[in-house]
């Protein structure tokens, strides 16, 4: 668990930030304070773009292959869409005078949803620029939603209501809740021991205190989950395994409650992971892990035995409490925000890499990092900065070749702890490199 970056900027001092891992890739991280611009920083924290913004950012979200990152803003009809692949910037008009309020892509296709505060919809679809408006879908300000991977679209708004649409923007299903909802999520449950691979379910947080679960199969049959007041307010939930909810409570408490019919609700974990407060819950499928954070500090659990604690990251620095968590797609980084405006980002997942040369050994200690070291001749280990993030390594007498694709950078290794680079070269099969004995 070792922490790859931070992020501090002086404009984004003294508010809360909003940040969004590139889909799939995970190469790039947007994020985004109360300067009006939205920031484009790689892997490794280094800046490569930006968007200049009206106001400020509304919400934001990559396309499902990451290759769009949509942008809406305060004060403006336009959507801002930034190409990953060349850099640029555009803009689309919404054609709705309204102010926007929600943005999602789906999950499946090139569909946007763009939702505003009077309760109007549109649906853009980025491979053909067709543009569907839908008047009323909803009374009020449209707050949530989510896409399921038939491309049906669930919304909840102020007007307390939930709605089911199609790509087309009609109206299949909708159903009034006892609150506003927030945090709508798709989901695939079981019914009567039938289990369905359709994602048919729908869950929400009502009223910061319910969460509302809501069959397409049986609409007549909601279901509403209280818990103790004691818990506090839920924060945030992630549908995990084979129908379980996990979810975490602004008090501390973190549940995991199962939806199987007819145990609905019933918890079947349940701890105190942070003494006075939790903010935020991720779940990493890839990994197979949950992390919570809270009190300064991040726990992760394994999801096969939630008792078992894996690992805990300490941040002492961190006096005005933490944000958001929120995992790559591979599972292999993992960002925190932070309520006084900076962000951290820790690699939880390294690929196993590595060479030997007699007794001395090189291996992958960090995206950018090779250790190597000879403990049989006692020599001290030298970590030596790379230039690329590598599929291969080789280790010779003298010294170290990364390389990824066609091409392989090669560094001297010193004396005392040193190293330099030498070169970068093409190579034609990028399978191996090998040292001879000079």
């Amino acid at each position: 668990m070792k922490r790859v970056f931070s992020l501090l900027e002086k404009s984004w001092l003294g508010a809360p930030i909003q940040f969004a891992w590139q889909k799939s890739s995970g190469n790039y991280l947007a994020v985004t304070g109360a300067d009006y611009i939205v920031k484009i920083f790689d892997r490794h924290g280094q800046k490569r773009s930006e968007i200049s913004l009206p106001g400020n950012c509304v919400t934001m979200d990559w396309d499902k292959d990451g290759d769009i990152l949509a942008v809406i803003a305060e004060k403006s009809s336009c959507i801002y869409l930034w190409d990953a692949n060349t850099n640029k910037t555009s803009q689309l008009d919404n054609g709705m005078r309204d102010q926007m309020s929600f943005l999602l892509w789906s999950k499946i296709g090139s569909f946007l949803a763009v939702g505003t505060i009077k309760g109007n919809l549109l649906i853009y679809n980025h491979q053909t620029s067709r543009k569907i408006p839908v008047l009323g879908k909803h009374t009020k300000k449209i707050t949530c939603g989510c896409w399921n991977s038939e491309n049906l679209l669930a919304l909840g708004g102020e007007d307390k209501m939930i709605t089911v649409s199609n790509q087309e923007g009609d109206t299949i299903r909708q159903t009034p809740v006892k609150s506003e909802p927030s945090d709508i999520k798709f989901s695939m449950s079981k019914t009567d021991e039938r289990i369905s691979s359709a994602e048919n379910t729908i869950s929400a947080v009502v009223g910061k205190k319910m969460l509302f679960l809501f069959h397409l199969n049986e609409p007549d049959n909601p279901v509403d989950l209280e818990f103790q007041q004691a818990y506090g307010n839920i924060v945030c939930y992630s549908w995990y395994g084979d129908g379980y909810i996990m979810i975490g409570f602004s008090r501390g408490t973190f549940l995991a409650i199962s939806t199987h019919f007819p145990e609905v609700g019933q918890e079947i974990f349940k701890a105190r992971d942070h003494k006075d407060n939790l903010t935020s819950v991720a779940l990493s499928q890839t990994l197979n892990k949950a992390a919570t954070c809270g009190d300064n500090c991040i726990k992760i659990h394994d999801l096969t035995e939630l008792r078992d604690m894996y690992a805990i990251i300490n941040l002492d620095d961190e006096n005005k409490g933490l944000g958001t968590l929120s995992w790559t797609d591979d599972g292999q980084l993992l960002a925190l925000s932070t309520q006084r405006g900076s962000l951290h980002v820790f690699l939880t997942k390294l690929p196993i890499l590595g060479d030997a040369c007699h007794t001395r050994i090189a291996y992958l200690t960090s995206l950018l990092e090779v250790t190597v070291a000879n403990l049989i001749e006692g020599e001290p280990p030298i970590t030596v900065s790379v230039d690329v993030e590598p599929t291969f390594v080789a280790v010779g007498l003298y010294h170290l070749a990364v390389g990824m694709n066609n091409r392989a950078w090669f560094y001297v290794l010193g004396e005392n702890g040193k190293s330099k680079s030498m070169c970068c070269l093409p190579v034609q099969r990028p399978l191996s490199v090998a040292f001879g004995k000079l």
